[in-house]
């Protein structure tokens, strides 16, 4: 057998690890799509996966118009990108809360701070007056 070709035996072994590479269900690999793991999910030597040629430009034209993402690293990327949206609301949300709590604290600073005004006031009083009731509303 010259350099050349790959026995049929050897390219269909290579063209099934493909297509499992591409269907996510590796079973020798990790699953990610790079030419060490097709031929490591072939069982053949790089020498062998690079003498299958036609299986070869079938792989890099499937990479080049899909992307070298498995299934699994797609849906991964999808909610890495959707737990980023989500943190990224979520601290938005935390922001907002933190100077509604700011505001409310400093109004209830206040509160306390006439309320002990009030307290010496009437202290010193010695009296609580009680108001007239109105009537009428």
């Amino acid at each position: 057998m010259s350099g050349a070709h790959v026995s049929a035996r050897a390219e269909r072994a290579v063209r099934d690890a493909m297509e499992r590479l591409f269907t996510g269900k590796s079973q020798h690999t990790d699953g990610r799509l790079t030419k060490n793991n097709l031929c490591l999910e072939a069982g053949v030597s790089p020498a062998t996966m690079f003498r299958a040629k036609a299986v070869l430009a079938d792989w890099d034209s499937h990479v080049e118009a899909h992307g070298s993402l498995t299934l699994g690293e797609a849906r991964r990327d999808a909610d890495i990108d959707d737990l980023r949206r989500r943190l990224t609301e979520a601290k938005k949300e935390i922001t907002e809360l933190n100077h509604r709590l700011t505001a409310a604290a400093t109004v209830i600073a206040s509160l306390h701070h006439d309320n002990q005004l009030l307290r010496a006031e009437q202290g010193a009083a010695g009296t609580i007056v009680a108001l007239p009731r109105r009537t009428g509303f």
